[in-house]
């Protein structure tokens, strides 16, 4: 699979979140606005793993309906992806 920048861009703005936490906690800011900072990135980690999975069983399914193969392993194992990701 390809990530596109869109993707890419996604996790650098995470990054940028959590390495402004870390200088919340090095300022000792105040443990709601930590916890209300590290909810907005573990929910941003979420929406970023729907995407990938969504995105790469879209470019599969179309492979193998291309290629007249049977799509109902690669939608489990989409929906197993999103399982263990929570």
């Amino acid at each position: 699979m390809e990530y596109n920048d869109q993707i890419k861009n996604r996790v650098k703005r995470m990054e940028g979140q959590l390495r402004g936490i870390l200088k919340m906690m090095e300022e000792n800011k105040d443990c709601k606005e930590v916890i209300t900072q590290l909810s907005a990135v573990r929910s941003a980690v979420d929406r970023t793993v729907g995407v990938v999975v969504s995105s790469n069983l879209v470019e599969c399914v179309l492979d193998a309906e291309k290629n007249g193969e049977n799509t109902d392993e690669l939608i489990k194992e989409a929906v197993n992806l999103l399982v263990k990701s929570r």
